[in-house]
């Protein structure tokens, strides 16, 4: 099968190029300037794994208007904010034939496919795998080569045979894919993670594996994990695991599979972005008041990253001159 991926950052490139060295047909199509003009001046991307072995690995990459290809599959990996720009420009080479396949964080990205794409032809997943993006055309893949793992789900729940091949590749390419007939559930399983991991590392500006020897970092865990529970159990979507599955996962991600890696909403946050902590935290605060459940530990985790935001933006000498001047 021909795969185009729409986003190169971190866990775009890492599947593009993983599926391309596994011997597949590969584009990469993104908006952000600085990523394709560098890869296209470097002519590929540099690759290293852990920070070593540092190198040039060809690729293929456009900008949305001047991309021509015709793939049987996106896979897609764009910020939640930036998704709906991505796609409007990407949407007059969609076909009725294409399939679409995502692992994003959050939630808010199934209801924007849907909009381009049949019902059928949407695979949502997650993603367990740390990578990132150094600057442009610099990508570091955490963890040894097969590290981490991927859950998918059709939205119909209804696996085909281009799903099933589209699993078979994925797996020739070392991302260890499960198929789950689950589409909510396998969703908000990674949603309940990233709450959790995601949300207090960038916090507390720490690595995963730092974040998991504190002696509180349990208590946090079954806190955020029993309250997005509650949440779920509300809204009748049924999780991949128990409460205690999930914790288990939490210290397992954090100690054993990725203990050196700083979540991506860290690498947002430490680059000055907005989080999709929205997306998030914020999407299992919403998703509780629509049931009459309030997930308050989410919602103060949420307002005290915007906070964060807010202060790591804040221009102290112009509001000084201000008082002053007033």
């Amino acid at each position: 099968m021909k795969y185009t991926v729409l986003g190169a950052g971190a866990m775009g490139l890492r599947l593009g190029v993983l599926l391309q060295e596994a011997g597949f047909d590969v584009d990469f199509v993104d908006t952000w300037e600085p990523e394709v003009n560098t890869i296209k001046e470097q002519g590929g991307v540099y690759v290293s794994r852990d920070g070593q072995g540092r190198h040039l690995v060809p690729v293929k990459i456009y900008f949305p208007e001047e991309y021509k290809g015709n793939p049987d599959a996106y896979i897609v990996f764009a910020k939640q904010m930036t998704l709906a720009e991505m796609l409007k420009r990407c949407s007059h080479f969609f076909t009725d034939k294409q399939y679409v396949v995502s692992g994003m964080n959050g939630m808010g990205h199934i209801e924007q496919f849907d909009q381009y794409f049949a019902k059928d032809k949407v695979i949502g997943g997650t993603a367990l795998i740390g990578t990132v993006l150094n600057k442009p055309g610099d990508v570091d893949f955490i963890g040894k080569p097969g590290a981490g793992s991927m859950h998918f789900a059709n939205q119909t729940e209804k696996p085909d045979e281009t799903t099933h091949q589209i699993m078979d590749d994925f797996q020739k390419a070392n991302l260890n894919p499960t198929l789950t007939t689950n589409f909510m559930g396998t969703l908000m399983s990674k949603i309940v993670f990233n709450s959790v991991v995601n949300t207090l590392c960038t916090m507390m500006k720490i690595p995963m594996g730092e974040f998991i020897q504190s002696p509180t970092a349990e208590k946090l865990s079954r806190q955020l994990i029993n309250e997005a529970y509650d949440v779920c159990e509300r809204a009748n979507i049924k999780l991949l695991g128990t409460r205690e599955d999930e914790w288990e996962t939490v210290k397992f991600v954090s100690e054993t599979g990725n203990p050196l890696h700083y979540p991506s909403m860290y690498q947002d946050f430490s680059k000055g972005r907005p989080t999709e902590v929205d997306y998030i935290n914020g999407y299992i605060y919403d998703l509780g008041l629509k049931y009459h459940y309030e997930a308050t530990t989410h919602d103060f985790l949420r307002n005290l990253v915007h906070l964060a935001e807010f202060a790591g933006n804040f221009d102290l000498a112009a509001y000084v001159e201000r008082v002053q001047n007033s």
